[in-house]
């Protein structure tokens, strides 16, 4: 039966890589898939199509959407986005799964509108630790936020020295601004019917640049097609509510 999909995490985690990955590992799975194409505000990166990536549009132009009903509109860090709803019922009466790969805030208000109650949902989340690695970390004595944020920072840093090369302020508050952020979203995994370690970060060598991919990048996308095709791996974990509090 066509579901719902939702795969979120922070900033550069490897959301669109996994996705991308699934096709090159898991043919079989990713023709069941069809992403659900978002309206956002912000740049085009590199690459990236309008109607296929996102629906680009102005800041005004997805404001106007906030009064509609048929719509959901998130503010993501500054950039506004917006779902139509009637996208998700389209996919699905092709018998496609409904793909939603993005940031946790539209999740979020998904369940806060109750819109998820109308659909057969899977949602999960990609960590950059494991549970066992934060209980490691948390016996430790470490600052769980700096460490996540830490991570984040670097690959964010990464990502988007290889997209800009020289990084501007701007480019720099905005790395800051998605790092930050990242506790905080891990803090709502625990929500999720399943959580997914990813420690290969977007920009990462392991995706392609040996030809397939390799080390944790292969691994999370095995679990996470394992997953859609309605089976349990050893990679799946499950959070505890207070894991994070």
């Amino acid at each position: 039966m066509p579901r719902l999909i939702l795969i979120s995490g922070p900033s550069c985690i490897g959301k669109s890589p996994l996705v991308k990955g699934i096709g090159t590992l898991c043919p079989k799975v990713a023709e069941t898939l069809e992403t659900i194409v978002l309206y956002t505000d912000r740049d085009k990166r590199p690459g990236e199509e309008d109607g296929k990536d996102y629906h680009f549009r102005t800041r005004e132009e997805i404001k106007a959407l906030e009064g509609d009903k048929g719509y959901l509109v998130v503010d993501n860090r500054g950039d506004l986005q917006a779902l139509e709803l009637a996208a998700i019922d389209r996919i699905l009466e092709k018998g496609c799964h409904a793909l939603y790969e993005g940031n946790p805030r539209l999740p979020a208000k998904l369940r806060e509108a109750d819109v998820l109650e109308g659909y057969d949902t899977l949602s999960i989340f990609l960590s950059p630790l494991s549970r066992d690695e934060l209980r490691a970390a948390q016996e430790a004595g470490l600052d769980i936020e700096a460490l996540v944020t830490d991570i984040q920072r670097r690959k964010l840093l990464h990502r988007t020295t290889r997209q800009e090369g020289m990084l501007s302020r701007p480019d720099l508050d905005d790395i800051e601004t998605r790092a930050t952020s990242a506790y905080d979203e891990l803090r709502e995994a625990w929500r999720y019917d399943a959580v997914v370690p990813l420690h290969d970060g977007e920009g990462h060598d392991n995706w392609s640049r040996f030809g397939l991919p390799i080390g944790s990048a292969r691994a999370a996308i095995k679990t996470v097609a394992a997953l859609i095709a309605g089976q349990h791996t050893d990679g799946t974990e499950y959070w505890e509510a207070d894991l994070l509090e």
